[in-house]
């Protein structure tokens, strides 16, 4: 989508999250943007709500790894939190993913189930301890962001607005 806009003659330019535990933002989103002569600069996950706020950012554009009837959204955690700073802060919220992540069986967000990864990601960074020995761990791999958050879902068949229960199926069908 982001190439798709500079192609067009946008100027662009981005804020990547670093994405933790695995700094997937900063190690290969940054990376691809930056190949392909695309401004971007990286932030750490909870700077979001200070760059929301500023101004700075016209639109919040994530990924999908799995999404509901409804158009709730399963995304890497941290996703419902920069939806609802964006909401607050009145941009817009769209989420780019391939028809291949809608998943109609599920009725809602809800139904979606949330993968606990290793407590060694969070207590561990580049192979050094540094949380406490024996510290209790929660370390949900992925979050779900209501629908309600979302402006729009697009795909590589189009895009879906509200109600998504409607427009989504359009979509799968199309």
């Amino acid at each position: 989508m982001i190439r798709a806009a500079v192609e067009s003659g946008k100027s662009i330019d981005v804020f990547a999250d670093e994405t933790r535990p695995f700094l997937q933002g900063a190690r290969l989103t940054a990376w691809e943007l930056q190949r392909d002569g695309i401004e971007t600069s990286i932030i750490t996950d909870n700077m979001a709500g200070h760059f929301l706020k500023s101004g700075r950012i016209g639109c919040v554009v994530v990924g999908a790894d799995r999404i509901a009837a409804n158009g709730d959204v399963a995304n890497k955690i941290g996703t419902y939190s920069v939806a609802v700073l964006a909401r607050e802060n009145g941009i817009p919220f769209y989420v780019a993913a391939p028809l291949s992540t809608l998943d109609l069986s599920l009725a809602s967000g809800d139904e979606i189930p949330i993968e606990q990864r290793h407590r060694n990601e969070v207590t561990h960074v580049f192979g050094v301890q540094v949380a406490p020995e024996g510290i209790g761990i929660e370390n949900p791999a992925f979050d779900v962001t209501p629908h309600r958050y979302v402006t729009a879902i697009i795909t590589e068949k189009g895009v879906a607005r509200a109600p998504f229960g409607e427009s989504l199926q359009a979509l799968a069908k199309g």
